[in-house]
């Protein structure tokens, strides 16, 4: 008997909590426990209360894996709800990076003109760095990380993926 595999996907999770402490700690407890991984996390208070916040986790799993990951996120009781942006079609997704640059002459020209080509904003000059914020798709971000390690990389701190779907409703 042959045994299917099921591909693993990438999947955005737009998780809709009460804003309280511990949170946080237990769904990525959650994750943990079960073997899962958490590609990026992003947390928002979300309302003009601060009662309610709104996280957005990336994984990667098969379809059964994920509904497992959805079954169990939504009977956490502080959850109010759990939509899997991936699964309900078209979304915005936007991650935003610092990344700073060292370098002089000509490594120095390259890296604004690299910078110039994504559309990234200096935010921080000296005589001998940069530091560049670029805002897209990870995979840009990824790009433009990849093509300053040629010039002169030294840091970079991103925010992880934020999240949303098109249209009129909410996720």
């Amino acid at each position: 008997m042959h045994i299917k595999e099921e591909a693993i996907e990438r999947h955005t999770l737009a998780v809709i909590v009460d804003n309280e402490p511990g949170i946080l700690a237990r769904i990525a407890g959650m994750f943990t426990a079960r073997g899962y991984n958490i590609e990026s996390l992003t947390v928002t208070d979300i309302s003009e209360d601060d009662l309610v916040s709104r996280i957005t986790i990336v994984t990667s799993a098969s379809p059964h894996v994920m509904e497992q990951i959805i079954a169990q996120l939504d009977r956490l009781v502080p959850v109010h709800k759990v939509s899997d942006l991936t699964a309900l079609g078209e979304h915005v997704e936007r991650e935003l990076a610092l990344v700073k640059v060292a370098g002089k002459g000509e490594h120095r020209i390259e890296a604004l003109r690299l910078a110039d080509v994504y559309r990234a904003r200096v935010v921080d000059a000296t005589i001998e760095s940069f530091v560049f914020e670029v805002t897209g798709g990870s995979e840009k971000i990824d790009k433009f990380v990849e093509l300053m390690r040629e010039v002169g990389l030294v840091e970079v701190a991103r925010t992880g993926v934020v999240a949303i779907s098109r249209g009129k409703e909410a996720a």
